[in-house]
C-alpha cells in the first residue's frame, strides 16, 4: 500500500514540536521490542510521538534535536541478529524521515554526552509507571531506559516533559494523516459488510467471525488490526473489552463486533451490534435506545463543544432512557454508570485511544468515536454502536456513515 506520508510530513512536525518546547536540545525514544516467549518478540509497535516525528518503524533508534540540528542514534546489530531480522538501511531511514545525519552507537552518545554537558535542561517524553494498575499491563521501558541514561551522563538534567505538546499537536489532523484514517475506516466498513455480515449466518463461533475480519482488513492491505477485535455475543458483550473470541453463537443472542482496522500506524475504530437470528422486541428496544443516544450525542458536536460538559449532557439523557427501558428507577450517577460504565466519546488517530486534552473545546480537524452503549448482564444484553467522526468548521462529518446501523 502506498503511503500517505513522506519526508517532508514528519520535517514538518519536527519544526512545530521546536516551536512549542522550552529547551533546545530535545531527545525523543524509539519504542523497545518486548519479549513474548524464550527468543520471540511480541510485533513491534513504535511509540507514537517517536513516529509523528520521524515515520520510522524500527525498535531502539533515538532522535536528537538540538538547536538547529538533529541526528538519530541507530544501535548496531549482531549477525545473528541481521540474519534474522535484517540489517537496517540508513537510506530508507533517510528516506521516511527527511534526517540525514545518521551515527551509530557510540559516535551518536558521543556527540549526545558534549550537548549534555552544555546544557541543564532538556525535552522529552515522561516515563510513565512501569506498571499500570489501571490496565493491567506494563509500560514499554524505552523511555525509562533513556532519561536514566541520561542522568547518568549528567545528574543534575532537568527533564521537561513535552506529552502535553505532542497532544496539542496530534489533536488536530493534517491533511495525510486525514487521508491514512479515512482509508482505515473504509477498510473496516467494506469488512463489516462485505465479509463479517455476509459471514454470520455462515458459521457457529465466534473466532469465526474474527477470522473473517482479519481477512478482510488484510485482504485490503491494511496494517492489521489498530487493536484486538471485540466479537462478543450474548453476555460477552457486557465485558466491554471482551477479547477471547471463542464463544458458541446461538441464534437467540446479540453479536457486538467492536474492529477497526490500521493504516500507516492510524486506527478507524467500529462497532456494530447485530442479531444472530429474529430480534426479540426487548433486544430491539435496547438497540434503539442506543440508536437514539447516538444520534442525539452526534447532533451536539460542533467546534466550541467542550468534552466534559458534552459528556454529562450525555449521561442525563441515556437515564431517561434507561429508566423507559426499565432497568433503572431514578437518574442517579450510580445507577446510570452501572449500565452505561465508559465515555461517549474518546479521540482516534495513531492511537485507537488517542492523546487528546478533554479541557480543550473542540477544534476542526479533530476526529473522536461516538460509542453508547447500554449493558445488562442480569438479561444477556449487550449493545454498542460507534462511528468515527471529524469536527468540520460547521459542525462534523461522520466518516464511517456508509455502515448500516441496523441489527440484521
Amino acid at each position: 500500500m502506498k503511503s500517505h506520508f513522506n519526508a517532508s510530513f514528519f520535517r514538518g512536525n519536527r519544526q512545530k514540536l521546536r516551536e512549542l518546547c522550552q529547551t533546545e536540545l530535545i531527545v525523543v525514544t524509539a519504542n523497545g521490542l518486548l519479549q513474548r516467549s524464550g527468543d520471540t518478540t511480541f510485533p513491534f509497535r513504535q511509540d507514537s510521538n517517536f513516529w509523528y516525528l520521524t515515520g520510522i518503524d524500527e525498535p531502539d533508534i533515538v532522535l536528537v534535536m538540538d538547536k538547529n540540528t538533529e541526528y538519530l542514534i541507530v544501535p548496531g546489530r549482531e549477525a545473528v541478529r541481521e540474519a534474522f531480522d535484517g540489517a537496517l538501511d540508513e537510506k530508507n531511514l533517510t528516506g521516511y524521515s527527511g534526517i540525514t545525519n545518521i551515527f551509530n552507537e557510540a559516535t551518536g552518545w558521543d556527540r549526545l554526552r558534549v550537548a549534555l554537558k552544555n546544557n541543564n535542561k532538556l525535552s522529552t517524553s515522561a516515563a510513565i509507571d512501569p506498571y499500570l494498575s489501571r490496565h493491567g499491563f506494563y509500560a514499554n521501558p524505552s523511555r525509562a531506559a533513556l532519561i536514566d541514561r541520561l542522568k547518568q551522563i549528567n545528574p543534575k538534567l532537568q527533564i521537561n516533559d513535552i506529552r502535553p505538546q505532542f497532544t496539542s499537536l496530534r489533536m488536530i489532523k493534517q491533511a495525510p494523516e486525514l487521508r491514512a484514517i479515512r482509508q482505515a475506516i473504509s477498510i473496516t466498513t467494506k469488512t463489516f459488510t462485505q465479509s463479517v455480515h455476509a459471514t454470520l449466518k455462515q458459521v457457529a463461533h465466534e473466532y469465526e467471525v474474527e477470522a473473517a475480519i482479519t481477512q478482510g482488513f488484510r485482504g485490503q492491505a491494511a496494517d492489521g488490526h489498530a487493536y484486538q477485535p471485540i466479537v462478543a455475543s450474548g453476555s460477552n458483550a457486557c465485558t466491554l473489552h471482551y477479547i477471547a473470541n471463542n464463544s458458541l453463537m446461538q441464534s437467540d443472542q446479540l453479536l457486538l463486533i467492536d474492529a477497526g482496522a490500521s493504516v500507516s500506524n492510524y486506527a478507524a475504530d467500529i462497532t456494530r451490534t447485530y442479531a444472530l437470528g429474529k430480534p426479540t422486541k426487548r433486544q430491539k428496544a435496547v438497540h434503539q435506545a442506543v440508536l437514539y443516544i447516538q444520534d442525539f450525542a452526534l447532533q451536539l458536536l460542533k467546534p466550541g463543544v467542550v468534552m466534559k460538559k458534552y459528556e454529562q449532557i450525555i449521561e442525563q439523557h441515556m437515564g431517561e432512557k434507561l429508566r423507559e427501558l426499565g432497568v433503572i428507577r431514578t437518574l442517579e450517577h450510580e445507577n446510570i454508570r452501572k449500565y452505561y460504565p465508559h465515555a461517549t466519546s474518546h479521540f482516534l488517530g495513531l492511537d485507537v485511544h488517542d492523546v487528546g486534552d478533554y479541557q480543550r473545546p473542540l477544534e476542526p480537524g479533530m476526529i473522536l468515536t461516538v460509542e453508547p452503549g447500554i449493558y445488562i448482564p442480569e438479561e444477556g444484553i449487550g449493545v454498542r454502536i460507534e462511528d468515527d467522526v471529524l469536527i468540520t468548521k460547521t459542525g462534523h462529518k461522520v466518516l464511517s456513515d456508509s455502515l448500516p446501523r441496523s441489527l440484521t
